[in-house]
């Protein structure tokens, strides 16, 4: 069918905007009022995506600043899309989908809304005198390369305009579909500094299915991992969450490190679950769920909080140095998993190497030095992982 086909009519409303009671004759049963979502075109469900419903919106601003205090390595962001169909359960952003009347369990994972005019609304935003060049993070809060890019090809206009400025960029995504902006990521690596991230926490594929059942399995993103670094881009690694008696064991862990370290990461970072308001409901209702056994323990490891305990923290950090170490990843970069004794913050601030522009690449960058010799010369730092 006609994507154009598959857009849902709004219900009838009267002069003030309340839904009326009945449709107009002849014109079959009314869909279900659509959430007065800013700058809503129309909201899409088709076979395709069953089970997934598509709001199409026309954004004002795509350039997100991060809010004062952030530790993050980074200072602006872009979203082309909220709300996510990788369905993972454990995903922090869960609860900014109750900013748009949504809720934070099946509607993040079926309510898509797409900011279909992202690319444009972005370069006119990079055009201004004010801008200043700052690095942008793509994939911070719900990921750029989910499923419905295929439809959307919203990434590859982002890109572009991203570097046609002199932007530098960074993307962190689960999703496979990125491979088809490999040429284009490889032309802005010549303009900008770039990074690329991938995240995956575990090799245990059956795992992967039943916690992220709409992103592509381990195996696929660890074939991405090596198209990436075969193609000459960085590609760091963000193993998280480590999920406490899942796959958190000495076998899954040196599973995950050898397997990153086959494939050529450049870095890794790997810490624990974080369970996040909005978050931490709909994991524990997953985990009561399909791991019955396992509900009091995660009760006890997370009190009334987001972290994990302390004394986990710590023995799992451990755990990570000894097979980062194995397989020739620690010392790889200036981000890596450290032993967190008071603010468990820092950790969601490491990236691995790769994974974003390298601060040296962004300074020789901003003095004049085309970004393949800034490349180069990072090159000559990442470590020899066979």
């Amino acid at each position: 069918m006609r994507w154009d086909a598959q857009a849902l009519r709004p219900a009838d409303t009267t002069a003030d905007g309340r839904v009326s009671g009945d449709a107009a004759p002849g014109a079959g049963p009314a869909a279900p009022a659509l959430l007065p979502l800013a700058g809503l075109v129309r909201s899409v469900s088709t076979p395709e995506f069953a089970g997934v419903t598509f709001h199409e919106v026309t954004a004002k601003s795509v350039l997100n600043k991060v809010a004062a205090g952030s530790r993050m390595p980074f200072e602006w962001t872009v979203n082309p899309y909220r709300g996510c169909s990788h369905a993972c359960v454990y995903c922090f952003a869960r609860k900014t989908h109750t900013y748009l009347d949504f809720d934070a369990g099946l509607d993040f994972d079926s309510q898509v809304v797409v900011k279909i005019n992202a690319a444009e609304v972005l370069r006119k935003e990079l055009a201004k005198p004010s801008w200043q060049r700052h690095h942008v993070a793509l994939g911070t809060n719900t990921d750029p390369y989910q499923r419905a890019e295929g439809r959307y090809q919203l990434m590859p206009g982002i890109i572009s305009a991203l570097a046609d400025s002199g932007t530098p960029l960074s993307i962190l995504t689960k999703g496979t579909l990125l491979a088809r902006d490999i040429p284009l990521l490889k032309h802005a690596a010549a303009q900008v500094p770039v990074g690329v991230g991938i995240s995956l926490a575990m090799t245990d594929e059956g795992l992967s299915e039943a916690v992220e059942p709409g992103t592509p399995g381990p195996r696929a993103r660890l074939k991405l991992v090596s198209r990436l670094r075969e193609a000459g881009l960085p590609c760091g690694v963000m193993a998280m969450p480590i999920l406490p008696w899942l796959s958190d064991s000495d076998e899954a862990l040196d599973s995950l490190f050898g397997s990153l370290a086959a494939a050529g990461a450049t870095g890794v970072t790997a810490g624990a679950l974080y369970l996040k308001p909005g978050t931490r409901e709909w994991f524990m209702q997953w985990i009561a769920k399909e791991h019955p056994q396992l509900a009091g323990k995660y009760r006890r490891l997370y009190g009334g909080g987001s972290y994990a305990s302390r004394e986990y923290r710590a023995w799992l950090a451990a755990r990570i140095r000894y097979f980062k170490s194995r397989h020739g990843f620690l010392g790889s970069s200036g981000f890596s998993h450290r032993d967190l004794d008071d603010d468990p913050r820092e950790e969601e601030a490491q990236y691995p190497a790769g994974s974003i522009p390298d601060p040296a690449a962004q300074r020789a960058f901003a003095a004049g030095t085309p970004p393949r010799h800034a490349a180069a010369s990072a090159g000559a730092a990442q470590p020899t992982l066979f």
